[in-house]
């Protein structure tokens, strides 16, 4: 049961994320191979990332279902990207879910191939951000990475949440969805109250005989 419920989110995450690669396909007014290209970039990069670095083998690689799917998707919003009325808004949206999704299956996969705490919590943020880094960059748009709301530190509590849950010794089930929950969450907050970390400002540099 449980295993099934993962594999559901671990499909809603790649169809979620290549949604918003298509997004970005509409608003680049790409034909439907390059639809078809950001949305299946989007889609598995991440987990691909992950896979390699793991020395797992490539999910997509032995389920080919996952790429078949993401072209599937991508044709069909192809057709039907011009629904929502501010594409941009919807895709943030729609990537804040993936996010979630992925940095909790990201950490799942990454614990069930038996890594320690610390590299899921790392696999995790890199399943969850890396396909959007390439959709953004086959895009030729301003990564939503670099955005002044707080992203990849979504993901991050999203992973941290789920490991540490684990092991205390959580239901996986309670570890998932608690996890899932908090990255929405802050993403959430983030896009809604425009929440940022502090960032770096200019100052003066220390003179040069005063350091000696």
């Amino acid at each position: 049961m449980f295993d099934t419920a993962t594999m559901a989110l671990d499909w809603l995450g790649v169809i979620v994320f290549a949604i918003t690669g298509c997004l970005v396909a509409s608003r680049k007014q790409m034909d439907v191979v390059g639809f078809a290209l950001l949305g299946t970039a989007t889609g598995i990069g991440g987990g691909t990332l992950r896979d390699v670095l793991l020395g797992s083998p490539v999910f997509w690689i032995r389920e080919p279902a996952y790429l078949i799917a993401c072209v599937i998707v991508s044709t069909l919003v192809f057709f039907t990207a011009h629904i929502p009325q501010s594409r941009y808004k919807f895709l943030l949206w729609l990537d804040a879910v993936g996010l979630a999704l992925f940095a909790v299956t990201g950490a799942e996969k990454a614990a069930q191939a038996g890594a320690d705490g610390i590299v899921a919590i790392a696999m995790g943020v890199i399943t969850a951000t890396f396909g959007g880094i390439l959709r953004d960059l086959l895009g030729s748009e301003s990564p939503v990475i670099l955005s002044r709301e707080i992203y990849v530190s979504a993901a991050l509590a999203a992973a941290i949440v789920f490991v540490a849950l684990l092991a205390l010794g959580a239901p996986r089930e309670l570890a998932i969805g608690s996890g899932f929950s908090i990255g929405l969450l802050v993403r959430a907050a983030a896009l809604h109250f425009g929440w940022s970390l502090p960032r770096y400002r200019q100052r003066p540099g220390m003179p040069y005989h005063a350091a000696k």
